[in-house]
C-alpha cells in the first residue's frame, strides 16, 4: 500500500482520535488528583487515622514525626501511638501515582503517559494543512498556552 500525504494524515487522525479517548480517561484521573493535591495543606479530603507501631525501646524521647497529633511513646515497651491525617486509601494511591518518581515501581507508565501526550500534541498539527486558518489559529492558541504556563511557573 502506497502512502500519500492524505493517507498519512488520515492515519494520524485515527490514531489521534483513539489515543485521545484513552488519554482522556487518564487525564480525568490526573485532574481529580491534581485538584485534591491543591488542598493537601488544608486536610480537606483527609480523615484522622490512629497509628500504632512498635519501635526501639528505651529512647530518651519520642521520635519527631512531621504532621502528627497526640504523639505518645512508651520507652519501656517501645509502643508508639499517634494520630495522622491521611486521604482515603484510593485517593492516596492516586496521589502517589500523580507524584511518582523514578524509584516508583511503575514509573515507566508515567513516562508512557507523557510520551502519549507529546504524540497527542504533535499529531494535532498533522490533522490540518499548514496554510489553513484553523492551523494558524491553533498555533496562536498553542503559544497562548505556553505563555500562560510560563507565567504560572514564574509567579
Amino acid at each position: 500500500m502506497k502512502l500519500n500525504n492524505r493517507n498519512i494524515s488520515n492515519q494520524f487522525r485515527v490514531l489521534h482520535r483513539y489515543l485521545g479517548f484513552f488519554l482522556s480517561g487518564i487525564m480525568f484521573m490526573y485532574a481529580l488528583t491534581g485538584i485534591t493535591l491543591t488542598y493537601r495543606d488544608k486536610d480537606t479530603f483527609k480523615t484522622e487515622v490512629v497509628i500504632e507501631r512498635q519501635i526501639e525501646k528505651g529512647l530518651a524521647s519520642a521520635p519527631e514525626i512531621r504532621g502528627v497529633k497526640n504523639l505518645e511513646y512508651n520507652a519501656e515497651t517501645g509502643d508508639l501511638k499517634y494520630i495522622q491525617m491521611q486521604p482515603p486509601k484510593f485517593l492516596g494511591m492516586m496521589e502517589k501515582m500523580h507524584k511518582a518518581t523514578s524509584s516508583t515501581p511503575l514509573f515507566f507508565l508515567n513516562i508512557l503517559f507523557g510520551v502519549g501526550l507529546l504524540f497527542f500534541v504533535v499529531s494535532a498539527y498533522w490533522m490540518f494543512l499548514p496554510q489553513t486558518d484553523v492551523f494558524k489559529k491553533a498555533l496562536y492558541f498553542t503559544l497562548a498556552g505556553i505563555i500562560l504556563s510560563a507565567i504560572m511557573i514564574l509567579v
